[in-house]
């Protein structure tokens, strides 16, 4: 789908205002209401707008750990690499998993939990327990200096 200045004005405004009428985001972008509607839909049914979700504050809500850790595999095979990803998935404390390249590790993850007990049980009692997890390294956040989700798409 080629973009044209309208629709990368409508996913600039989306991406941090996704609760946004109809009505201000035609005003915002310079269209009436109508044909910014189907714009918006034909974007959605491109593919390019995957959903829209709130972003909930996780200190408010007791979530005061995030960690980055950092996992080692035994063996690299597809096989024991998909039991890794489908195991993973299912914890609710992973908020993000990526397969890397350039360190040490397999994967980064990044974790939210409430403290660092429940680090360690989830740790110990989870991520350990995958088969094939040789080696797990973790840091842990200070602070957040950039927490944006906000693709940077070019203006025109």
């Amino acid at each position: 789908m080629k973009l044209d200045k309208y629709d990368r004005s409508i996913l600039r405004i989306l991406q941090t205002q996704g609760r946004i009428s109809n009505q201000d985001l035609a005003d915002r972008v310079g269209l009436s209401p109508s044909p910014c509607l189907r714009r918006l839909r034909a974007l959605e049914e491109a593919g390019l707008i995957v959903g829209y979700q709130a972003r909930l504050d996780a200190r408010k809500l007791g979530f005061t750990l995030v960690a980055l850790v950092h996992i080692s595999m035994d063996r690299h095979t597809p096989e024991r690499f998909e039991n890794f990803e489908q195991r993973i998935a299912q914890l609710s404390e992973v908020l993000e998993c990526l397969l890397i390249t350039g360190q040490d590790a397999d994967y980064q993850l990044k974790v939210v939990v409430t403290d660092m007990d429940a680090y360690q049980d989830l740790l110990l009692e989870k991520i350990t327990r995958i088969e094939g997890v040789s080696g797990v390294h973790s840091s842990f956040v200070l602070r957040h200096v950039v927490d944006k989700t906000a693709l940077p798409l070019a203006t025109g």
